[in-house]
């Protein structure tokens, strides 16, 4: 039988298939910001995409040779994670609510950069000078981008930045995790108490908006169906092969994301992401060739 966990081929093309379902899930939420807020936005799509979630736990493998357990040593890392996604996509679903869709997108992919400089006091790696001068560049396209002292200077600018760290944070609190639990029922701790801390989020700004059209519903439920499913693709493709096979595929987000705000919303801001995009996806380039040659040493 081939090795599930070494098909590069398929997992990249699950990989793919998950930028472009979370771009889609994006497009929706730009679409609601103008009757729902970003933390009702969120409460609804960890709802939907709760179910994604456990079909994703149901399948693994893992899991069942693990006696299916659902209770894990480290529970409170594991509900502060949950609540470190609700932070983060409100964060992200605001800035998509006053961005332009690739700007706003561009931004979140900061999170390499974060990363790469979390995984030094969180987990205890030593970062040689290459990945610090990837940092350094894309840090400074996120500069450019944003261009502190200028009209694009603006909380809706920084909100995507922060949700990258954010993000960042979730994935290296992640490795903090014993190794043995299985990725899907990680996931779906954060899926649960990011519904909890949406919820609760929602209410302390404000409460839920009745439905401003019958066909929000439809739109709501596919938000979160996309955002679930794309989630499911990931874990799928994580565990059918090396992540550092689908780090340089997950830069295709953004021009995934230009294209569609270009086509849904007639959006096309050029000028403001070159040649910032360019060095955000050049420092993440340059971390993931660091780590081919560390492996090949």
């Amino acid at each position: 039988m081939p090795d599930r966990r070494n098909n590069p081929v398929p997992a990249i093309l699950l990989s793919l298939l998950a930028l472009t379902l979370f771009d889609f899930m994006g497009l929706i939420i730009k679409h609601l910001s103008d009757s729902y807020g970003a933390a009702e936005l969120s409460a609804y799509r960890n709802v939907f995409g709760l179910i994604p979630s456990v079909i994703a736990l149901w399948w693994s493998r893992d899991w069942h040779a693990n006696g299916r357990r659902i209770v894990i040593r480290q529970w409170p890392l594991a509900i502060f994670r949950g609540l470190v996604v609700t932070i983060a996509q409100f964060l992200f679903y605001y800035s998509l609510g006053r961005l332009a869709f690739a700007t706003a997108s561009t931004l979140s992919y900061s999170n390499a950069i974060f990363m790469t400089a979390l995984a030094v006091p969180l987990l205890g790696e030593r970062v040689g000078w290459v990945r610090w001068v990837a940092v350094l560049v894309g840090f400074f396209g996120v500069i450019w981008i944003t261009r502190p002292g200028s009209d694009a200077f603006t909380w809706a600018a920084i909100a995507p930045i922060a949700a990258g760290f954010c993000y960042a944070l979730v994935g290296v609190l992640a490795r903090r995790i014993d190794e043995e639990v299985p990725s899907p029922l990680v996931n779906l701790y954060s899926s649960l108490f990011a519904v909890v801390g949406a919820f609760t989020l929602a209410m302390m700004v404000g409460g839920f908006s009745p439905l401003a059209a019958t066909t929000d519903l439809i739109w709501i439920v596919a938000m979160g169906g996309f955002g679930g499913c794309a989630v499911l693709a990931l874990v799928v493709s994580f565990r059918m092969t090396e992540q550092s096979n689908l780090a340089p595929f997950s830069y295709f987000g953004i021009p995934i994301a230009f294209v569609l705000g270009w086509i849904f919303f007639q959006e096309a801001p050029w000028a403001d992401l070159y040649p910032g995009a360019g060095l955000i996806v050049a420092g993440g380039l340059l971390v993931v060739w660091r780590e081919r040659r560390r492996k090949g040493a």
